[in-house]
């Protein structure tokens, strides 16, 4: 029904607004915006049929020379206001206040455009404020979001010449981990054709990165036997039972069955997001049925505490705000393109129980290649993992690392500092010009800058330093 209401209001109008807007003051913040933020849409695909809404932040350090990042999002198809608001973005919400008629705002001081400049990106398409001029368009799958992100970073830069010198580099968490190799490696050989703009491409950063859809779900197992979730004996046991291979276990396989569906059951009080935070969803099934996707209720502002802390329960806040129209005047949302904002879009979302979806077409189950492809570049990378993420676990990341046969450079499981405390653990690897930090970060959760914001930006400010 959104999709057939937005192209039904499109098809109406052919007249696109202005591409680009300077955004001074926003709903829910008093007073002038202290950084500079731009918002706007660039059409991407076949006719631009494709129009990726983002928000950018110039570096609030020194913008001449700091990088450019551009952050996506995952899910696929959750809105990168997720980030802006939760994770890397310049604000957060201040919970349980308002103003203007909508959640207050508040600066984040571990705000990564601190030292980078940052596009927020809605991508794929019908994330967020992004929407297609034909029904056609659509429909994405990994392949076509990886192709058409590496297209608007270069008509990005072809638009904003002044950042054509500064270092780029494509970044972002969670199922995002898929697509991120893929975009880098096709910025670089799109530089090796003569693609205008040359893009300065030097490398990634990906968060708790989904890689390989197998392994890493099979490491859950591993995962939760290390943190003393489930037995010794019952993880020896699904091993020997499962040969090794849960994702995509032999439902004929009995005694395997049995061991998996135990292992549910240990595990089924558990927020595999976070294992520390309360488990708010229905039950936790590590291999069968993680979290079914379910439609969400209409969104009530909760004045009350719960009985249980939910995080989820944050993000109808920013639900709230980025539907009100007050907002979406001031970002200059493009009239009749937005139905009904969603935090994430669930028509796309990536379920392993369920991988076929109608908007959405889940074609890459590794993306390990596409960073051996990149081993052969002059690149550099950042991989990190909160220590606490079951569902996109650091055991399972750190074998595909492995896989890459790098060297070990400089350090190897070192421990990193942050206001004088241990804050996590960093490997560095190399081999010729291409080189790799993998960092857990101590008590961090799947989408590890939410849990752990100033351990995360101290990682990424040192990492960027250190080039």
């Amino acid at each position: 029904m959104r999709l057939l209401h937005l192209m039904f209001t499109l098809a109406a109008s052919s007249i696109l607004a202005q591409s680009q807007t300077i955004v001074k003051t926003l709903p829910g913040y008093p007073g002038p915006l202290p950084f500079k933020l731009e918002t706007g849409y660039i059409g991407v695909g076949e006719d631009e049929a494709v129009q990726l809404f983002y928000y950018f932040v110039e570096s609030e350090g020194n913008p001449e020379e700091d990088p450019l990042i551009i952050w996506l999002a995952g899910g696929p198809g959750c809105a990168t206001l997720r980030a802006f608001f939760f994770e890397i973005g310049p604000m957060q919400i201040q919970y349980g206040n308002y103003l203007d008629n909508v959640p207050a705002l508040q600066l984040d001081p571990n705000s990564w455009t601190n030292v980078a400049s940052v596009i927020y990106l809605d991508a794929p398409t019908l994330t967020g404020y992004s929407y297609t001029k034909t029904p056609e368009a659509a429909r994405s799958s990994d392949t076509a979001s990886a192709s058409q992100t590496a297209e608007f970073m270069r008509k990005f830069v072809r638009n904003h010449p002044k950042f054509m010198k500064n270092p780029v580099y494509v970044t972002g968490i969670s199922y995002s981990g898929i697509v991120i190799p893929m975009i880098t490696e096709e910025l670089y050989k799109g530089n090796d054709e003569g693609l205008e703009p040359i893009v300065n491409i030097q490398g990634y950063i990906a968060g708790n990165p989904l890689t390989d859809k197998t392994s890493d779900l099979n490491s859950r197992l591993e995962y939760a036997y290390r943190l003393a979730l489930i037995s010794p004996e019952l993880y020896e046991a699904t091993k020997k039972d499962c040969n090794g291979n849960y994702a995509r276990a032999n439902s004929n396989n009995l005694p395997c069955m049995l061991d998996l569906d135990e292992v549910d059951q240990r595990v089924k009080g558990i927020n595999i997001q976070q294992i520390l935070d309360p488990e708010c969803k229905p039950a936790t099934q590590l291999f069968k049925s993680v979290n079914p996707v379910t439609k969400a209720n209409p969104i009530k502002m909760l004045h009350e505490v719960a009985d249980t802390f939910c995080r989820d329960v944050y993000y109808d806040y920013a639900t709230v705000w980025a539907s009100n129209e007050n907002v979406m005047k001031a970002l200059n949302v493009r009239e009749g393109t937005v139905y009904e904002w969603l935090l994430c879009n669930l028509d796309m979302k990536y379920n392993y129980s369920n991988p076929s979806m109608p908007q959405y077409e889940f074609n890459v189950e590794s993306s390990v290649v596409y960073h051996e492809r990149l081993t052969k570049r002059n690149c550099r990378a950042l991989i990190f993992s909160g220590d606490h993420d079951m569902m996109v676990s650091h055991v399972g990341t750190r074998k595909w690392i492995n896989s890459l046969n790098l060297t070990i450079t400089k350090s190897n499981w070192e421990a990193y500092y942050v206001n004088g405390q241990a804050s996590g653990y960093t490997t560095s690897y190399a081999r010729h010009n291409y080189s790799l930090v993998f960092a857990t970060v101590k008590g961090a959760g799947h989408t590890a800058p939410e849990f752990k914001p100033a351990e995360c930006f101290a990682l990424v400010k040192r990492w960027f330093s250190s080039n």
